[in-house]
């Protein structure tokens, strides 16, 4: 495993959990508000695809030619997408 990709995995395990547990949260804050469940959903994905594209936009400069970090920013982008479409349906 090169360099690269060894800081690529470092820098995903040590950041993801931390949003993925923010993400979650606001989940729970907002079925706890009694929000309709698909738009609770949509805001769900759209904050935590948007928060993970965030983490991808500060460790481009060093990690942009790998493939895992295509997919990842494909996969976190695609997330926002998919939040912003229940979103818009869930109203």
């Amino acid at each position: 495993m090169d360099e690269d990709m060894r800081v690529f995995r470092d820098y995903l395990a040590f950041t993801v959990p931390h949003v993925t547990v923010l993400a979650g949260a606001i989940l729970g804050l907002l079925i706890i508000a009694r929000l309709p469940i698909d738009l609770a959903l949509g805001i769900f994905a759209l904050v935590y695809g948007l928060m993970l594209t965030v983490l991808g936009l500060i460790i481009r400069p060093h990690v942009s030619h790998l493939l895992a970090y295509r997919l990842m920013i494909v996969f976190s982008i695609g997330l926002s997408v998919v939040g912003a479409f229940l979103i818009v349906a869930g109203r």
